[in-house]
């Protein structure tokens, strides 16, 4: 199974998002655009798991037991080279500590840290709404961040769980299916 740790939206967070997608699919009709149901924070991407390493990852997450906290978002920006149109998320520091401690629990089942850290490459957390596979792919998502505008507004949102999730690979797209929630704590 193919696996990856992630905080789901907030509703207001989504019914926005929805809005701008709508608006903005028919400036951009050759992106692949991401569905609501896979909008999320990734905290880790597990990758490929067996059952062994799963059963491993569920006491050592449920023992974390993070305090809630509010996510707030940065606006609409672009990875060029990865052909990715995104929102940004603030990478606070309660959500900096909840993705390193993930990425300490789940190393003694067997995961490694994503290269990117090795590299020493800060956490840059997003939500995915478009994909590109064009040739120039730089262009036509500046074309699209352009297009969106700058005065867009997400408001913030209170974390109160993160999930494993379950990628499907389908010839539409990707499905997600999340196999455990960890509520947070109290403290």
């Amino acid at each position: 199974m193919r696996l990856f740790i992630a905080i789901p939206l907030g509703e207001t967070v989504e019914i926005a998002l929805k809005r701008l997608t709508v608006r903005l699919q028919s400036a951009a009709p050759n992106l692949r655009w991401s569905s609501p149901e896979s909008w999320h924070i990734t905290l880790q991407f597990l990758g490929s798991a067996s059952e062994q390493q799963y059963e491993c990852l569920l006491p050592r997450l449920r023992a974390l037991k993070p305090a809630a906290f509010a996510i707030q978002f940065e606006g609409l920006g672009i990875f060029e080279r990865a052909g990715v149109f995104f929102l940004g998320v603030a990478p606070a520091p309660a959500l900096v500590a909840l993705q390193k401690r993930i990425m300490a629990a789940t190393q003694p089942c067997g995961f490694e840290p994503p290269e990117r850290v090795d590299l020493g490459r800060p956490y840059r957390p997003h939500i995915t709404l478009a994909r590109s596979n064009a040739k120039d792919k730089g262009r036509e998502l500046r074309v699209l961040l352009d297009r969106a505008g700058e005065r867009q507004h997400f408001d913030e949102f209170r974390v109160t769980e993160f999930r494993i999730y379950e990628s499907h690979t389908l010839p539409s797209g990707s499905r997600y299916e999340v196999k455990c929630r960890f509520p947070m704590g109290d403290n």
